[in-house]
């Protein structure tokens, strides 16, 4: 074994140090020298260096990032706290960070092979990795996103926060009067930003504002913060929850969404990429390995795409000209999109329609999974508040406790397909993101740091292959769907690449993935702006 630090257990390798350091001084008998115990389990001591590394980003996130557990399907043992988004917590969080690289770099990863500990290593690996290398892009400074933002999450959060006790009350109350002052270190943030050159695009900005204008439009007894209330008897707790909605966080609000408006709005950044921030070409390459887990390129990511892409053009031919006579690509995706009997009448019906494939999904799994999973799933539509505003269909694990949901906009249901319906089911819920999840909860030995590490790029393509896999279990009803599922893959490959670092322009990455068929065309921008 080559004795390097890497090599050698966390605990030998400091015991070698002092040992050498000592020997410098003064040179011991070999007898003395050569007395560490003959029979070290380098393995079980990695294993254990491991496991405590992760224990403790585990015990740091749940702290230190509460709101990661609701999103995770985790009990938290309380539920008064709310991230320190201030520049010194920052700083604290860089150094956490770096201190458990650094111990982890004292591991060797080969002495944990076919252990389950070696999985936890390469979970602690690549978070850790991807976080210190995304520290370039600065995205506390310009943290402004329609997909995942801050506004978004803390409502859902505040319909899950739990009450029915005393001691449940009291943590409500904690938790969300911390809310105006956490919205008011994002105003600041953001300045900061616009000083040192960071912005988010106009397109993502007027978004944020239109979802934020949705939650200002509740009254209060509607408004998602003013949820605990409604789940709880007790008046004084409704009385105390009231005043802090109407108080403190819709005046917070409110502030937020004039700054981004006029001040934000007027430095905003009129190009999508990334690169017109500053190190923006290093922020987006950071990103790319740390959503993919992957070292490839974007230029890569651009070149595979476009293969796949045309690859799953021909598929589409093959199923054009069975299903329609056609031999031409967009003749085909239009004749798809004509489609009378591949429409919904309203809301409702798209929702059921959603629901029976997930259910029928589901019935059918036993057949092929040797174990099914105990947590279940619903079909939840969006709020109305959040409908149209640019956030899409989207999976929330559940837990022993709660099911898994899978929320999906009815927005303008007579521009969406059965075909897409169907597709998105499948990738959302069973055989996708929720089984997927919902096994990785479920096997044993696994430490729950899995649980709040997510990584886009194996999650997402479980779910893409996932609409694959429904089609092999005989699941689409529909002609258009196994057509529309191959059109639109690997077409974000090309696109994303082409906007951040080809130059790529907003009609032209609108055109690549509209002429896919899979999504209406009202959802191009959309689309873009998720970019």
């Amino acid at each position: 074994m080559n004795l390097t630090p890497r090599n050698l257990s966390p605990v030998f390798a400091a015991l070698l140090v002092l040992a050498l350091s000592a020997c410098e001084r003064e040179t011991p008998p070999v007898t003395e020298v050569m007395s560490a115990p003959a029979e070290v389990n380098y393995a079980d001591e990695s294993a254990a260096g491991v496991t405590g590394i992760a224990d403790r980003y585990y015990a740091w996130t749940l702290e230190q990032q509460p709101e990661t557990a609701y999103f995770a399907g985790i009990e938290l043992p309380r539920h008064d706290g709310m991230q320190d988004n201030s520049p010194t917590a920052r700083l604290a969080a860089e150094a956490a960070i770096d201190e458990m690289l650094a111990a982890l770099e004292l591991v060797d990863p080969a002495l944990l092979k076919g252990r389950m500990e070696w999985i936890t290593w390469a979970y602690m690996d690549q978070e850790l990795r991807a976080r210190v290398a995304q520290r370039i892009c600065r995205t506390e400074l310009w943290n402004v996103n329609q997909m995942g933002g801050w506004h978004s999450g803390y409502a859902q959060i505040a319909q899950l926060q739990p009450v029915g006790t005393a001691q449940l009350r009291e943590q409500s109350i904690a938790r969300w009067s911390k809310m105006a002052a956490f919205i008011d270190q994002e105003i600041e943030n953001l300045k900061a930003g616009l000083e040192l050159g960071y912005s988010a695009p106009k397109t993502v900005v007027q978004r944020v504002v239109d979802q934020v204008e949705g939650l200002l439009s509740l009254g209060t007894d509607d408004s998602p913060f003013y949820s605990p209330a409604l789940r709880d008897s007790d008046e004084e707790f409704a009385a105390a929850t009231r005043a802090i909605v109407v108080e403190q966080i819709v005046p917070a609000l409110q502030r937020y969404r004039d700054f981004l408006a006029v001040s934000y709005m007027e430095q905003a950044r009129s190009e999508l990429s990334v690169t017109a921030n500053p190190d923006g070409l290093a922020c987006y390459e950071a990103s790319l390995q740390a959503y993919t887990t992957l070292d490839r390129s974007g230029k890569e990511v651009y070149e595979l795409g476009q293969a796949t892409v045309m690859a799953n053009k021909a598929a589409v031919l093959e199923l054009g000209k069975a299903a329609y006579g056609l031999d031409d690509f967009r003749a085909i995706i239009e004749r798809a999109k004509a489609d009378p009997a591949d429409s919904f009448a309203n809301k409702d019906e798209l929702l059921q329609f959603s629901r029976d494939a997930v259910q029928s999904a589901e019935s059918e799994m036993p057949e092929w999974l040797g174990r099914m999973p105990d947590v279940a799933v619903e079909v939840v539509p969006f709020e109305e508040h959040e409908e149209g505003k640019g956030m899409s269909a989207h999976y929330r694990p559940g837990n022993a406790d709660r099911p898994g949901e899978y929320r999906i906009p009815l927005f303008e249901p007579e521009n969406q397909s059965r075909g897409n319906a169907e597709a998105t089911a499948f990738h959302e819920a069973w055989p996708g993101h929720h089984l997927q999840v919902a096994v990785g909860q479920s096997v044993e030995g696994l430490h729950p740091v899995t649980q709040i590490i997510w990584f886009s790029g194996p999650g997402e393509g479980w779910a893409r292959y996932s609409e694959a896999l429904a089609e092999e279990m005989g699941l689409y009803t529909t002609t258009t769907g196994p057509i529309q599922r191959r059109a639109w893959p690997a077409r974000g490959m090309v696109v994303d690449p082409g906007i951040h670092l080809f130059g790529w322009s907003r009609e032209e990455a609108i055109e690549f993935m509209m002429e896919s068929g899979r999504f209406p065309e009202n959802l191009g921008d959309q689309m873009v702006d998720r970019i």
